[in-house]
């Protein structure tokens, strides 16, 4: 499902919630929503907030630093390897973020945006994609316009009121703790990529007697 811009403007306004699916509830999700994941492939995510618990730190020095979680790193290089887009768009930006996409293989950073929507909208067309197959990951107001195109619109647990009332589903995670590796993880068992390491079983082997 797209909305146009005009419906997207409406909907940051109206005080009723717009799901896509059934109801708003948290991850993890209920079966269909494990037949919408097959058609998503590719994730839009903000940083702040999102890949890092909103938290702005300044050293003595006053070089910006952020804590990211390890896990949202495994899924990130585990959506891409398996052909899968991945977009960070930010209304903030500098070395921290540059520095941890290039570690994790994301190339498309797009920082210190002032318009998410129109951004997004550029990349999924250059690269191919409509808004219906896309993922979006955000935490604040700035997001919204953005979010309400893509045909998934997750909001961590502690995002905004705005945003986990409109969002399509809000994750069981906080924000920099492990949001982009609960949705990721999620998308990828549903689509029946995601495995486990050769020679490690999917379900835990007997436990000794007690």
């Amino acid at each position: 499902m797209t909305l146009d811009p005009a419906a997207t403007e409406a909907a940051s306004r109206d005080p009723t919630p717009r799901p896509i699916l059934p109801e708003t509830r948290p991850f993890l999700p209920a079966p269909r929503d494990s037949e919408v994941a097959r058609r998503l492939c590719c994730v839009i995510s903000d940083v702040d907030g999102v890949m890092t618990d909103g938290r702005i730190i300044h050293d003595s020095a006053g070089v910006e630093t952020k804590a990211f979680h390890v896990h949202d790193g495994l899924a990130i290089r585990r959506w891409i390897k398996a052909g899968f887009g991945f977009c960070v768009i930010t209304a903030r930006g500098g070395p921290a973020v540059e520095n941890r996409m290039r570690e994790l293989g994301v190339s498309d950073v797009y920082s210190f945006c002032s318009d998410k929507l129109t951004t997004a909208q550029q990349w999924l067309a250059k690269n191919g994609y409509d808004f219906d197959q896309a993922i979006y990951l955000g935490d604040d107001i700035a997001d919204l316009r953005a979010m309400l195109r893509c045909g998934l619109a997750i909001a961590p647990a502690d995002a905004t009121t705005d945003v986990r009332r409109l969002a399509h589903r809000i994750s069981r995670a906080a924000g920099g703790r492990g949001v982009l590796r609960e949705v990721i993880e999620w998308a990828m068992q549903s689509k029946g990529c995601w495995e486990l390491p050769p020679g490690i079983p999917n379900d835990p082997p007997p436990g000794p007697e007690l």
